[in-house]
């Protein structure tokens, strides 16, 4: 897997020797003799994975899923929603028999595959069929004006369950011995094959004898121990972007049941209890979700209490995801110790937040604080699932510091603008909502402010220039 300088996947491919399939692409020459479309590649080319798999099938399988769930840029074949076949069997029917699908679906019954030769599937399907007496029909409940349209009624390859002549009971003893070669019991087949085409060509039907030949092959390629994978392989974690590697490393360092794809993380900023805010930072997948940021000035605290203003800033935000029953985070992250925990659990009681998952992050030591656990959990400095957590803390504690700091200049350009004669609240106001700041005020001269701002002329304009540069 190629992936560019953003971690985007451009390109999935498979070889036997990948050794000598990345040296092709990375020869010095092949900057200048290959096509555009191959040279903008090795040009896009930042990061490169791979993974081992135990056959040229699996192999296969593994691509086409990786290129359907990337579409990356590259890759042109294999783009449309086109799957692998499986091989369907509905035992809730009455008559089941093999059929053929694409999708499977949670419909309780039996899948088999996918199958990457879809030539040889349908080829040995139409062979169980025959063999086995299957209906071919797609009548679950087959009945004589089905068989008024049966071509296998010529032949006399069904057991014809739609004269009535052979009970639901009998025919699933059929089924069962065809789901048995399915399972992978192909050698009593095999060996009836190998007779039939020994008596075929001892008769001199040689052609009947290579279509033998070529069922028995198509068995093995289809259901042989080798080939069985009826499953799509796990994608195995170097595969995973680095920021969804990080969320997988996390769910398994925490023991958690489900991914936390999504993560919010609250830090306090205050100086001694004065212009206390709370900010709240959400990662999805491993990366900033910037617009579902939120920061609060915290309004019943008053003295410097860090847990106090902690059970404040979760009680108003999860308060609100209750009570208009949003989806809360798959985990909840607080910039601190035990006591910083223990506030935010009292807080999601108070409120009467459904249970999930809750850690506390302490800067001292990265250590990690889980409910019910004494001793706090320590992970390599090097663990993705530790830099994750670094990166979501450092990014709630940078925002709240910028929403303290952005308060704490706003009351010190007040304050100067408090001391200049003839300027009130209304006049205050309207400076500081029409140049935005005090530093952009300062720059301003006398004439740009009266000509500006509604209501102030020359004389107090000259004022604030005068009283602004002095300070």
């Amino acid at each position: 897997m190629f992936r560019d300088r953003f971690g985007k996947v451009i390109y999935v491919g498979k070889a036997r020797d990948l050794r000598r399939r990345l040296g092709n692409y990375f020869q010095p020459s092949r900057r200048h003799t290959a096509d555009a479309k191959l040279r903008s590649l090795i040009n896009s080319i930042s990061d490169w994975s791979y993974t081992i798999v135990r056959t040229e099938d699996e192999a296969l399988l593994l691509e086409s899923q990786l290129i359907k769930s990337y579409a990356p840029h590259y890759n042109i074949l294999m783009r449309d929603d086109k799957r692998y076949l499986l091989l369907k069997v509905d035992l809730s029917e009455k008559f089941p028999t093999l059929s053929l699908a694409r999708l499977k679906k949670p419909d309780h019954a039996r899948y088999f595959g996918p199958f990457p030769h879809g030539t040889a599937l349908k080829m040995t399907r139409e062979f169980l069929l025959s063999y086995f007496g299957l209906r071919g029909c797609k009548n679950p409940d087959p009945d004589e004006e089905t068989r008024k349209h049966c071509l296998k009624k010529l032949v006399k390859d069904c057991c014809a369950p739609c004269t009535g002549k052979i009970s639901p009971e009998e025919y699933r003893a059929k089924l069962d011995a065809a789901l048995e070669v399915l399972d992978g019991n192909i050698a009593p087949v095999k060996e009836a094959i190998k007779k039939q085409m020994l008596d075929a060509a001892a008769k001199g039907l040689f052609e009947k004898a290579a279509r033998l030949r070529d069922t028995a092959a198509n068995i093995e390629a289809v259901f042989g121990k080798k080939n069985r994978i009826f499953e799509n392989p796990a994608l195995p974690d170097q595969l995973f972007p680095p920021g969804e590697r990080a969320v997988r490393a996390l769910a398994q360092r925490l023991g958690l049941k489900n991914l936390p794809r999504t993560i919010i993380c609250f830090d306090i900023s205050n100086i001694l209890g004065t212009l206390a805010v709370a900010s709240m930072v959400t990662f999805t997948d491993g990366k900033a979700d910037r617009a579902a940021y939120r920061r609060f000035r915290i309004k019943t605290v008053m003295q410097s209490n860090d847990f106090a203003m902690m059970n404040e800033a979760v009680s108003r935000h999860f308060s609100r995801l209750v009570r208009e029953k949003r989806p809360l985070p798959d985990l909840l992250m607080v910039d601190g110790g035990k006591g910083q925990l223990s506030s935010a659990i009292d807080a999601l009681i108070a409120v009467g937040a459904p249970p999930l998952p809750i850690i506390g992050l302490a800067e001292r030591n990265e250590e990690i604080f889980l409910p019910g656990r004494k001793d706090a959990l320590v992970l390599d400095r090097h663990d993705p699932a530790l830099r994750l957590l670094q990166s979501i803390r450092d990014e709630s504690h940078r925002f709240a510091i910028t929403y303290h700091r952005q308060l704490r200049e706003k009351r010190i350009s007040a304050s100067r603008l408090d001391d200049i004669p003839g300027i009130g609240e209304n006049r205050k106001r309207q400076l500081l909502r029409t140049f935005g700041s005090l530093e952009a005020l300062k720059r301003a001269d006398a004439a740009e402010i009266a000509a500006k701002v509604p209501g102030i002329g020359l004389i107090v304009a000259r004022k604030i220039e005068s009283s602004l540069h002095k300070s």
